[in-house]
C-alpha cells in the first residue's frame, strides 16, 4: 500500500507528541525564554503550530475564522502542549469521518485578512503537516539552545521505520 494522507497525519500527531513530551520537561523559564527564532520562544512557536492547526481544522469544517486564536489570552504551557497533541489528532478523526473522495474536492474559506481562497482538503492537510515539520525543526534548535541534549528523531523516516516494526 502506498503512503497516504492518513499516515501523514498520524506522523504529524506522533512527531508533535514526541516534542510535546520533551517540552513538558523544560522549565517554564526555558519554555518562555526569548530567543531569535521566527517566534520569540519555545512556547510561542508551539502556540503558533497549535494556532495554525486550530485555524485550518475549523476552515475545513466550514467554520469562519476571523482572527488568530489564543493570541490575546494565550493558554498555559500544559494547555499549549495538550492542545498541540489533541489538535493533531483532530485531523486524523476528520479524515476518518469523511468519504475519501472528498479529499480531492475543494472547499472555500477566507483568510485572516478576509481574502477568499479555495483549496482541496488534501492540499490543506499536506500543508498542515509540512508547516508543523518546519516549526518542529525550529523547536529542536530552541530546545538545544536552552540545554536539552536528548531529543527524539521526529523525521518522517523515523516514524515510518517505527511503524514497520
Amino acid at each position: 500500500m502506498s503512503y497516504n494522507i492518513l499516515q501523514h497525519l498520524e506522523f504529524n500527531a506522533w512527531a508533535n507528541g514526541a516534542l510535546a513530551d520533551v517540552m513538558q520537561q523544560v522549565s517554564d523559564e526555558q519554555f518562555y525564554r526569548e530567543n531569535k527564532g521566527s517566534f520569540p520562544s519555545i512556547g510561542k512557536t508551539a502556540l503558533h503550530i497549535l494556532g495554525a492547526q486550530y485555524i485550518w481544522y475549523r476552515r475545513m469544517r466550514g467554520e469562519s475564522v476571523k482572527q488568530a486564536p489564543m493570541v490575546a489570552d494565550p493558554p498555559s504551557k500544559p494547555e499549549i502542549l495538550s492542545g498541540l497533541v489533541s489538535s493533531s489528532k483532530d485531523f486524523i478523526s476528520f479524515v476518518n469521518s469523511i468519504n475519501p473522495t472528498l479529499l480531492s474536492s475543494r472547499y472555500h474559506y477566507t483568510n485572516l485578512r478576509g481574502e477568499p481562497f479555495d483549496d482541496t482538503y488534501e492540499e490543506t492537510l499536506f500543508h498542515v503537516v509540512n508547516h508543523g515539520t518546519y516549526h518542529r525543526g525550529q523547536l529542536v534548535h530552541m530546545l538545544r539552545e536552552v540545554g536539552v541534549t536528548t531529543l527524539p528523531g521526529t523525521d518522517l523516516i523515523h516514524y515510518l521505520r517505527r511503524q514497520r516494526k
